[in-house]
């Protein structure tokens, strides 16, 4: 065998005694196995033109047995491609030194031994990396099972979640139901009956009570697992939109405010709302238009709020938009909501959604579309019943 034959004491017949070149040469030939993993296809070229070399030498003690790593190491940490260019040129590059050799180095018997050598090396690797390739998939598979049964288990917890937010739902229905008989016969009965008026009053309070300690309750259950508790600070309404064009501004977005109308009493959600929206707006323009100049016209109507949001911005076919009808509802864009910094994170594509669900929660009119003349509009009226005082 080549590696019986490279223990040798002493050359054979035609063979050369080693010379310092011989030694450089084998050098290059085992250098190559450092770097075949990060250069493969040039460390194998390294390799058999330096073997090449040696062989056209005819030194003794011939180094072949370096192709059997080369081939076993790239065939288990290439390609396949990889591995059949190393199988097939190690192959050739073998006959052709051994071909170069004079006596027992270059017989038929040691050019079999090599090519089988070669063969085997090759078969083993690729044996174990395809052990390798099905343990991969196999972790993969297990992965995907272990996030589906985990994904399984949350739609588990948030089904139930719902189905006892309806039932506390329904029980503080009551209450505010009972809230409103008992306020009804209290203030009926306070002139003529004041004892009634004072259970009355016992009532609602005891009730109303009840009704908060459930309403907890109720959020509560619908608040997800790591989700930060509410913050102390008064929500944002829409006399809050200066401090809002003032961080929109530090961005590059220039805002000009137009409001019309006199405010009247606002309801808090409806004023939050158009301030949410108001935001999402101002942030899909910084987005989406850049250096744009954006324009928000505030009406103030009897029983409505009405907003219109535009820019001129140049006309980006990603900011596709919507018609909401009166009590209209998205459904599934849900989960696109802005958060409770009022933005949607980044590249989920559903700012317009989340606007378009805050609107259908008060029965509103949404649109938002491109303009005519280039820019983005968004157009939102949310309604709530007037307030008589």
């Amino acid at each position: 065998m080549v590696s019986q034959l490279a223990l040798q004491a002493k050359p054979q017949p035609g063979q050369q005694a080693t010379t310092p070149i011989a030694y450089l040469l084998v050098v290059l030939i085992a250098a190559p196995l450092v770097t075949h993993r990060k250069w493969p296809l040039p460390s194998l070229a390294v390799c058999l033109a330096a073997l090449l070399l040696y062989a056209a030498g005819r030194y003794y003690a011939y180094p072949g047995v370096v192709l059997f790593a080369m081939v076993f190491g790239i065939t288990l940490h290439g390609t396949r491609r990889q591995s059949l260019i190393a199988l097939i040129s190690c192959a050739a590059a073998m006959a052709v030194a051994i071909g170069m050799q004079s006596g027992v180095v270059g017989s038929y018997t040691v050019w079999v031994e090599s090519e089988l050598g070669i063969a085997i090396a090759w078969i083993v690797a690729e044996s174990l990396r395809n052990r390798r390739v099905r343990w991969a998939e196999l972790n993969t598979r297990a992965e995907r099972l272990e996030r589906e049964r985990e994904e399984q288990a949350r739609r588990a917890v948030t089904e139930e979640r719902l189905r006892i937010a309806r039932e506390l739902h329904d029980v503080v229905a009551h209450s505010m139901s009972v809230i409103a008989v008992q306020s009804a016969v209290g203030g009926h009965v306070m002139d003529t009956q004041p004892e009634e008026a004072r259970q009355a009053l016992a009532a609602i309070e005891s009730t109303s009570r009840s009704a908060l300690t459930e309403m907890r309750r109720l959020l509560g259950v619908l608040r997800q697992d790591g989700e930060p508790a509410g913050s102390l600070v008064p929500a944002p309404g829409l006399a809050d939109l200066a401090p809002l064009v003032a961080q929109v501004g530090e961005a590059g977005l220039k805002v000009w405010v137009q409001v019309n109308g006199e405010r009247g009493p606002v309801p808090p959600g409806v004023d939050l709302s158009a301030y949410r929206i108001t935001q999402e707006a101002l942030t899909n323009v910084i987005k989406h238009a850049g250096a744009a100049t954006a324009c928000v016209k505030v009406r103030y109507e009897k029983g409505s709020v009405t907003l219109e949001i535009t820019d001129d911005g140049p006309a980006v076919p990603g900011r596709a938009g919507g018609h909401t009808g009166p009590g209209d509802r998205a459904g599934p864009g849900r989960a696109g909501e802005p958060d409770e910094s009022g933005a949607t994170p980044p590249g989920t594509g559903h700012g317009i959604i989340g606007m378009r669900e805050r609107v259908a929660v008060f029965g509103g009119d949404f649109t938002a579309g491109p303009r005519p003349g280039g820019g983005f509009r968004v157009f939102a009226r949310l309604p709530f019943p007037e307030v008589t005082t």
